[in-house]
């Protein structure tokens, strides 16, 4: 039988003021693990793999989510984009969306015979259509339901279980009923984006509260949220009180060289050169498997939304890629852009914040 009990809040995390100074910084670095955050649509196996080909720094993925499906039913195609033969070169969590006991074990175990002794139970998703149906972030007004799906679900899992949550849904003192929830279970972790679903990706996220959810729970966290640059990165990092682990998406996705830059990784290779070879390799990844010339452009220009502006002077030869129609014209808009642009400057700290 499953017994429920409280943990103490211990004293884990070292709440003394992070010292940014240049050595410390370098001690630092070497506990920094960091996680490539679950975005669909983007950090699927095939940008996992082509991103982790050419630069350092992340150390695992968390997958996209795979939703359950009723009936203890399964598609193959859910689960490909988590193959382990397929994801050989950067350890990745897979991810689940649901709220049914049942179906939630019965993905579950069907991922540790593969191989997937982690496993991620999405608590975080913003959007409207999955939240009205009390899945992702929409889950967060119910810690009652919370608690009753662990207590189901726990006892019979063979993964390690972590959570990936916002403060709430609509407020974000909802965090405060669902960490006791949490702290009766013995999670991986806590996986906190510091923001409400409803926000979505506007306004900022509050490092004040993920500082109070920390110091009301037991577990060990992950922060996710709003990490561009250095100077984000350290901003959060200095409000974590000895967190070591930061799960970056959006940041990642503008600049790839970013968790080069926070572990201090020196590679003096031409960064225009390295961005240039890594898109025409996920290029090439992404050409290999989309049927149509429609959807390997229109892929490729949600990344280049992203990592468009990161270039100085960008702004009128992105334009040009954003409306191409044709595989030709993408191509052509794309050696014109590399052969215009030649300064890359990284996105700034406000990039994501309206």
């Amino acid at each position: 039988m499953f017994v429920k009990v409280f943990l103490p809040v211990s004293d884990k995390h070292n709440h003394s003021p992070v010292n940014t100074s240049p050595m410390k910084k370098k001690e630092d670095t070497r506990k920094i693990k960091i996680i490539l955050a679950p975005l669909q649509g983007f950090t699927d196996v095939t940008y996992r793999n082509v991103f982790s080909t050419h630069f350092k720094g992340v150390d695992e993925a968390v997958a996209p989510f795979i939703s359950t499906m009723g009936q203890k039913r399964l598609k193959p195609s859910r689960i490909k984009d988590v193959l382990p033969q397929k994801n050989r070169n950067l350890p990745v969590v897979p991810q689940i969306l649901g709220n049914v006991p049942e179906d939630f074990i019965f993905l579950a175990d069907h991922l540790y015979e593969m191989g997937h002794k982690r496993i991620n139970w999405n608590l975080g998703c913003p959007h409207s259509k999955i939240a009205k149906k009390q899945r992702g972030s929409g889950l967060l007004c119910y810690p009652d339901k919370i608690d009753a799906f662990l207590d189901a679900v726990m006892p019979r899992l063979s993964n390690r279980l972590s959570v990936k949550i916002r403060l709430g849904r609509k407020d974000k003192a909802e965090i405060f009923s669902n960490l006791p929830v949490f702290d009766t279970y013995p999670l991986e972790e806590i996986i906190l984006h510091p923001r409400t679903g409803v926000q979505m990706y506007t306004g900022h996220a509050d490092l004040e509260a993920f500082e109070s959810a920390i110091e009301s729970s037991s577990h060990q966290f992950t922060y996710n949220g709003d990490i561009v640059d250095l100077k984000s990165f350290y901003r959060a990092q200095k409000r974590s009180h000895g967190i070591h682990r930061f799960m970056i998406g959006r940041g990642i996705l503008s600049n790839p060289f970013l968790a080069e830059d926070i572990k201090g990784i020196d590679n003096p290779a031409d960064r225009i050169k390295r961005i240039r070879a890594f898109h025409d390799d996920l290029f090439d990844g992404y050409q290999s498997i989309f049927s149509g010339p429609s959807h390997l452009t229109g892929r490729m220009k949600g990344f280049w939304t992203y990592l468009g502006p990161s270039f100085k002077d960008s702004k009128a030869p992105l334009k040009k890629i954003l409306k191409s129609r044709t595989l030709d014209a993408y191509t052509d808009r794309v050696e014109a852009f590399f052969n215009t642009v030649h300064t890359f400057t990284g996105p700034s700290s406000g990039l994501f914040q309206d």
